[in-house]
Protein backbone atom coordinates (compact mmCIF):
# COMPACT_ATOMS: atom_id res chain seq x y z
CA UNK A 1 0.00 0.00 0.00
CA UNK A 2 1.34 3.42 -0.97
CA UNK A 3 2.01 5.41 2.19
CA UNK A 4 2.62 9.30 0.62
CA UNK A 5 3.99 10.63 -2.19
CA UNK A 6 6.05 13.94 -1.41
CA UNK A 7 6.63 16.40 -4.48
CA UNK A 8 8.84 19.70 -4.46
CA UNK A 9 7.02 22.98 -6.28
CA UNK A 10 8.37 26.21 -7.10
CA UNK A 11 6.05 28.07 -6.32
CA UNK A 12 3.92 26.19 -3.03
CA UNK A 13 1.04 29.75 -3.42
CA UNK A 14 0.73 28.80 -7.26
CA UNK A 15 0.33 25.38 -6.07
CA UNK A 16 -1.75 25.88 -4.14
CA UNK A 17 -4.48 27.24 -5.91
CA UNK A 18 -4.61 24.07 -8.55
CA UNK A 19 -4.12 21.24 -5.39
CA UNK A 20 -6.72 22.43 -3.31
CA UNK A 21 -9.10 22.32 -5.70
CA UNK A 22 -8.21 19.36 -7.46
CA UNK A 23 -7.60 17.53 -4.75
CA UNK A 24 -10.51 18.99 -2.25
CA UNK A 25 -13.41 17.69 -5.02
CA UNK A 26 -11.81 14.04 -5.56
CA UNK A 27 -12.93 13.82 -1.53
CA UNK A 28 -9.13 14.23 0.01
CA UNK A 29 -8.96 16.21 3.21
CA UNK A 30 -6.59 18.77 4.17
CA UNK A 31 -4.17 16.97 6.46
CA UNK A 32 -0.89 18.76 7.13
CA UNK A 33 0.08 22.28 6.79
CA UNK A 34 3.40 24.52 7.46
CA UNK A 35 5.14 27.16 6.06
CA UNK A 36 6.83 25.53 3.54
CA UNK A 37 4.41 22.88 2.51
CA UNK A 38 1.15 21.15 2.56
CA UNK A 39 -0.66 17.78 2.55
CA UNK A 40 -3.58 16.04 1.81
CA UNK A 41 -5.34 12.51 3.13
CA UNK A 42 -7.43 10.46 1.39
CA UNK A 43 -7.64 6.99 3.36
CA UNK A 44 -4.34 6.07 4.35
CA UNK A 45 -2.08 7.40 1.32
CA UNK A 46 -1.60 11.18 1.34
CA UNK A 47 0.08 13.89 -0.88
CA UNK A 48 2.87 16.10 -0.21
CA UNK A 49 3.26 19.73 -1.60
CA UNK A 50 6.42 21.26 -0.33
CA UNK A 51 8.33 24.54 -1.37
CA UNK A 52 11.61 24.19 -3.56
CA UNK A 53 14.85 25.25 -1.35
CA UNK A 54 16.14 28.37 -3.50
CA UNK A 55 19.11 26.85 -4.32
CA UNK A 56 17.35 24.16 -6.17
CA UNK A 57 14.82 25.93 -8.19
CA UNK A 58 17.31 27.06 -11.30
CA UNK A 59 17.34 23.18 -12.06
CA UNK A 60 13.61 22.93 -12.51
CA UNK A 61 10.91 19.71 -12.95
CA UNK A 62 10.80 18.12 -16.23
CA UNK A 63 8.29 15.10 -16.26
CA UNK A 64 10.44 13.55 -19.12
CA UNK A 65 13.34 13.21 -16.84
CA UNK A 66 14.27 10.34 -14.78
CA UNK A 67 11.53 10.66 -11.78
CA UNK A 68 7.88 11.54 -11.45
CA UNK A 69 6.10 11.63 -15.00
CA UNK A 70 2.52 11.68 -13.88
CA UNK A 71 -0.24 11.35 -11.08
CA UNK A 72 -3.06 9.50 -11.92
CA UNK A 73 -6.90 9.62 -9.78
CA UNK A 74 -9.70 7.53 -10.53
CA UNK A 75 -13.33 9.33 -11.13
CA UNK A 76 -15.99 7.70 -11.13
CA UNK A 77 -17.99 7.87 -15.01
CA UNK A 78 -17.26 9.79 -18.13
CA UNK A 79 -19.21 12.76 -17.12
CA UNK A 80 -16.60 13.43 -14.29
CA UNK A 81 -13.90 13.58 -16.84
CA UNK A 82 -15.83 15.55 -18.82
CA UNK A 83 -16.60 17.84 -16.16
CA UNK A 84 -13.09 18.19 -15.24
CA UNK A 85 -11.98 18.90 -18.82
CA UNK A 86 -13.87 21.67 -18.78
CA UNK A 87 -13.17 23.08 -15.64
CA UNK A 88 -9.12 22.94 -16.65
CA UNK A 89 -9.95 24.67 -19.96
CA UNK A 90 -11.74 27.09 -18.14
CA UNK A 91 -9.19 27.75 -15.49
CA UNK A 92 -6.91 28.20 -18.37
CA UNK A 93 -4.88 24.55 -17.69
CA UNK A 94 -3.61 23.07 -20.52
CA UNK A 95 -5.07 19.76 -21.86
CA UNK A 96 -2.47 17.38 -23.21
CA UNK A 97 -2.78 15.01 -26.25
CA UNK A 98 -6.09 17.23 -27.06
CA UNK A 99 -6.01 15.68 -30.99
CA UNK A 100 -6.65 12.19 -28.93
CA UNK A 101 -8.72 13.25 -26.08
CA UNK A 102 -10.53 11.75 -24.35
CA UNK A 103 -9.18 8.14 -25.24
CA UNK A 104 -5.65 9.14 -25.51
CA UNK A 105 -4.72 6.23 -23.02
CA UNK A 106 -6.45 4.31 -25.87
CA UNK A 107 -10.12 3.34 -26.95
CA UNK A 108 -11.49 1.58 -24.08
CA UNK A 109 -9.26 3.79 -21.70
CA UNK A 110 -11.52 7.79 -21.14
CA UNK A 111 -9.49 10.43 -19.74
CA UNK A 112 -8.42 13.30 -19.37
CA UNK A 113 -4.60 14.56 -19.23
CA UNK A 114 -3.82 17.95 -18.08
CA UNK A 115 -0.20 20.07 -16.83
CA UNK A 116 -0.78 21.36 -13.67
CA UNK A 117 1.83 23.90 -11.94
CA UNK A 118 5.39 23.08 -12.59
CA UNK A 119 4.34 21.23 -15.43
CA UNK A 120 3.32 18.12 -13.45
CA UNK A 121 1.13 15.85 -15.74
CA UNK A 122 -2.38 15.27 -13.72
CA UNK A 123 -4.42 12.24 -15.28
CA UNK A 124 -8.26 11.68 -14.08
CA UNK A 125 -9.28 8.20 -15.95
CA UNK A 126 -13.25 6.77 -15.42
CA UNK A 127 -13.71 4.07 -13.45
CA UNK A 128 -16.48 3.47 -16.10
Amino acid sequence: MLHHVEMNVSNLKEARLFWDDLLGQLGYTLYSEWEKGVSWIYGETYLVFVQTEERFLEAGYHRGHTGLNHLAFHVATRTDVDAWTERFRAQGIPILYEDRHPFAGGPNYYAVFAEGPDRIKVELVAKK
